[in-house]
């Protein structure tokens, strides 16, 4: 039978968990210096701009509305396909605002009139997206993550103990501020596609994490003698090969997307493989880490909380001298 790891295998992961923990807390610390310093590169949908409505020929496709704007030199472009793709309406997205509003419609116009030969082919409206609505989308997508990050903590709460939620939900949220962190370096725009892809990354790595605890709670209960340090280990190093595997084939699967998608998808696959790497690390360092530590710090309580009760102060009350015969 074909193993990643071999049965037996005993990694010590949790002697260096100080080490991945400090690590983690300076990546974050450092997302957090660039999100106020440099900042990220809102795409269109988060900082409005131009909006053309426009219906093409029959048997045109997004791809090719897509490549007759890159090739007529229009630049920063998105373009989302209205209603079915019979009715062949796009609706491209691009800067600009009330002062180049016409410049751009002209732009989009002299672009498929060429391409299209002026048949078949007209702009339906034209709008301008505000500030405050790209603001307001920001807002909504913040609030997104933050309701999915809480439904997690409920789960996890429920389906396991008060010591595993707070490791799901750190995991996630460290997934969540290095994914972001990568885009501040990287400058490519973040937009609503992106945001799809880091709530779908908070739900793979939450899934990944879940298989870990799982084996942890089964252990717990199979060798409750043992201590908590070396049960996480023991867990951890009988689901790595579940882990490395499937982390693999997932990573597989979106690089292909990265290489054949196409520019369109490109960024979206580039967020998913970040956070594959990211979640598969968190869930064996971050999310197992806080399940010890918060472990640990609950046996000391307990520890202490019996000590104390059990050191009784004893008085010795002596006869006054003034009642002694």
């Amino acid at each position: 039978m074909f193993e990643i790891i071999k049965h037996g295998t005993q990694f010590d992961f949790m002697s260096k968990r100080k080490l991945w923990a400090g690590l983690s807390v300076l990546f974050i610390l450092l997302t957090f210096v660039l999100l106020f310093t440099k900042g990220l590169n809102y795409g269109i949908d988060f900082r409005g701009g131009a909006e053309v409505l426009v219906k093409v020929p029959a048997g045109w496709d997004i791809g090719k509305v897509r490549n007759s704007l890159s090739d007529g030199g229009l630049k920063n472009f998105k373009v989302q396909e209205i209603g079915v793709p019979t009715d062949s309406q796009y609706l491209i997205k691009t800067e600009g605002d009330e002062s180049t509003m016409n410049a751009v419609k002209e732009t989009v116009d002299g672009i498929f009139k060429k391409a299209t030969g002026g048949a078949d082919y007209r702009i339906e409206k034209t709008d301008v997206v505000g500030a405050a609505a790209g603001a307001s989308l920001r807002m909504s997508g913040i609030l997104s993550m933050l309701y999915a990050l809480i439904c997690i903590l409920i789960y996890v709460a429920i389906r396991f103990d008060a010591r595993y939620a707070p490791g799901a939900v750190v995991a996630l949220f460290h997934d969540t501020v290095i994914v972001v962190g990568i885009f501040i370096l990287t400058q490519k725009q973040f937009d609503l596609q992106i945001l799809a892809a880091i709530l779908a990354l908070i739900g793979y790595s939450n899934n990944d994490t879940i298989i870990v605890f799982d084996r942890i709670r089964e252990e717990l209960h199979a060798n409750p003698s043992m201590g908590i340090v070396e049960v996480v280990n023991k867990s951890i190093n009988e689901t790595l090969g579940r882990t490395i595997l499937t982390s693999l084939c997932t990573f597989l699967t979106v690089f292909s997307l990265w290489v054949f998608g196409g520019k369109a998808l490109e960024d979206f696959a580039f967020t998913l493989m970040v956070g594959i790497i990211v979640g598969t690390y968190s869930s064996i360092f971050i999310a197992s880490s806080l399940v010890v530590f918060i472990t640990e710090y609950q046996q000391k309580r307990a520890v202490a909380a019996k000590s104390g009760g059990s050191k009784r102060k004893t008085y010795t009350v002596r006869p006054d001298p003034k009642f002694t015969a």
